[in-house]
């Protein structure tokens, strides 16, 4: 598979990456054996970097790349984790004591001295302006606890206050055919900065893999249930958002744009690799054939620009309203 760099630091990332929040928790039930084959499929389909945090499952997303990584010696797959939604969300909380004590968790539960990339996880807004974050941050790559450091942020004008941050390595962002709005200044700025675009919610929690219609029951600890308007956290995380019976309507006719060849979640894939500045992107997969028809999108022959059109008119006519005032 594709492999591509980050500017800032010295990390690779495979074009299609493996997100794993499902692993942990929010996505209803995965047992362990499940969740080590799904790490196995994507490591054997080409997958090089994994996406974690300390907060999925509270810990047991990562202590489950942990396990996987430790009887796969000479793996080579890049490791990021995110801290700082484990505790109330204030600015205040985001000093260098309570970074080093975080960053002390994800060792222990990822198994390693030094972790490859880490992420601040949507902090606060006023975090991305405070100096003093930053320099403690730079302060753990001194000390040699990560690799690099980057943010993942819930809206593009958070995203180009982290890219002007001198050392900021990555900015993981929601971008798909359903949130489109990072493509205007958010990727172009990234590129001329250097900093890595991480891709999150590639098929809009499901939605742009056309399997779902109104009438879909999900479990109750799934957070398609229980976040539809912001219950638990950011609403854009669920659904890109978007109002689920609009979706569910746009998702059918995304899909009916797939290639010969193609499923509608591995064009929604390929549609956000081929966006200029996009490093990689990191659907979750609850099962290995899931995990391996994603990282096959990456070498499907590429559609044709009528295609990239339609979807563009698409998110213009039906979504867009929806999602750009708010992220």
């Amino acid at each position: 598979m594709e492999e591509r760099v980050f500017d800032r630091a010295s990390l690779h990332a495979s074009v299609i990456g493996l997100g794993t929040w499902q692993l942990g928790a929010d996505w209803g039930d995965v047992d362990d054996k499940e969740a080590l084959a799904v790490l196995e499929a994507a490591a054997d389909s080409g997958v090089t970097f994994f996406d974690t945090a300390d907060v999925y499952g509270d810990g047991r997303s990562e202590q489950t790349v942990a396990t996987f990584l430790k009887g796969r010696p000479g793996h080579g797959i890049t490791v990021a984790t995110k801290m700082g939604r484990r505790v109330d969300q204030l600015p205040e909380n985001y000093v260098l004591d309570n970074f080093r004590a975080w960053n002390d968790r994800s060792r222990r539960n990822l198994g390693v001295d030094t972790i490859d990339l880490v992420q601040l996880h949507c902090p606060p807004t006023p975090v991305y302006s405070t100096d003093a974050v930053f320099d403690a941050l730079d302060t753990l790559v001194a000390e040699e606890r990560i690799t690099a450091y980057g943010v993942s942020v819930e809206t593009c004008a958070e995203a180009l206050t982290a890219i002007a941050r001198p050392n900021v390595a990555s900015v993981q962002i929601i971008l798909n055919p359903f949130r489109m709005k990072p493509l205007r200044e958010v990727l172009p700025a990234a590129r001329a900065a250097g900093v890595g675009i991480i891709a999150r919610v590639p098929l809009a929690s499901g939605l742009l893999s056309g399997k779902y219609t109104r009438d879909t029951v999900f479990a109750a600890n799934d957070h398609r249930a229980f976040n539809r308007h912001g219950e638990a956290f950011d609403q854009g995380e669920t659904f890109s958002g978007v109002d689920y019976a609009t979706g569910v309507e746009a998702a059918a006719e995304f899909a009916a744009l797939a290639p010969e060849g193609y499923t509608p979640a591995q064009l929604a894939l390929r549609w956000i690799a081929r966006q200029p500045g996009v490093t990689t992107v990191i659907p979750g997969a609850r099962s290995p054939e899931q995990a391996r028809a994603n990282a096959a999108a990456a070498g499907l022959p590429e559609p044709s620009e009528a295609t990239y059109a339609a979807i563009t008119d698409l998110y213009e006519r039906r979504i867009e309203d929806q999602v750009e005032g708010r992220w």
